[in-house]
């Protein structure tokens, strides 16, 4: 019995290889629809988060702290309640529904931009207010203000917002339990390499599960490495002030 289960095991490990060595298309076709959607959620969300981080780390309003406080309280959203609240905002009966969207590609971006979100929201703020302490001096004696400000000040904390957006497809890639709600995980058009492992494992098809693990991690360690490499970067080069 041990051995035939170290035999079925080797022959995963073996058969799983040559998925990756042969670039199968059904491995690329799952592993392409996965960065196409967490890339374009992270795009989205940075397109909304990191205004909204440098306006939260710049700005004082009343309800700014009660918004930061939310804001962080939303990373910590479970994935399944997100992918819960989207799904019904997205069926027929929903404020959305007429929309259509529900089980297509653009739920998945959807709901991993709500997702996302608050990452990019609470680190860029973080990232910008330490900034600020530095720059405010010079912003102010230039008459630096509203949308130039707001510019200046993302510009030139790019590097290190680059670690935020970075840590954001780290989360994005890795979720399953939204998109798996609201993509339904179907054949060639919503399924990703999260609920595909998680399809497959359950099947007993282990050979394409460890393939897109392998993928997934390499793709993790890659996100890791780059994280650093931003941090390294950055302090190397340190802060100047802008002219």
């Amino acid at each position: 019995m041990t051995a035939g289960m170290d035999n079925g095991f080797s022959d995963a490990f073996v058969q799983a290889a040559r998925l990756v060595l042969t670039l199968d298309p059904g491995l690329l076709e799952i592993v392409g629809l996965s960065l196409k959607v967490s890339l374009s959620a992270v795009f989205i969300a940075a397109l909304i988060g990191l205004p909204l981080g440098a306006l939260l780390a710049l700005y004082r309003f009343p309800g700014r702290r009660a918004l930061t406080l939310l804001i962080t309280a939303l990373m910590g959203m479970p994935p399944v309640v997100l992918g819960l609240v989207v799904y019904l905002a997205l069926s027929r009966s929903g404020p959305l529904g007429v929309l259509g969207l529900l089980y297509t590609p653009a739920a998945m971006i959807i709901a991993q931009t709500l997702l996302v979100l608050p990452i990019i929201i609470a680190l860029s703020r973080a990232t910008i207010a330490a900034l600020w302490r530095e720059y405010e001096e010079t912003m102010t004696s230039l008459v630096v203000t509203g949308p130039a400000l707001v510019r200046t000040m993302l510009y030139e904390a790019r590097f290190e917002l680059a670690t935020a957006m970075l840590a954001g497809f780290g989360r994005a890639i890795a979720e399953v339990g939204a998109v798996m709600i609201v993509g339904g995980n179907i054949n060639h058009f919503t399924r990703v390499m999260t609920t595909a492992i998680a399809l497959e494992t359950s099947r007993g098809d282990l050979a394409l599960a460890l393939a897109l693990g392998v993928i997934l991690l390499a793709l993790a360690l890659a996100v890791n490495l780059a994280v650093h490499g931003v941090s390294v970067w950055s302090n190397l080069r340190g802060h100047h002030a802008p002219v």
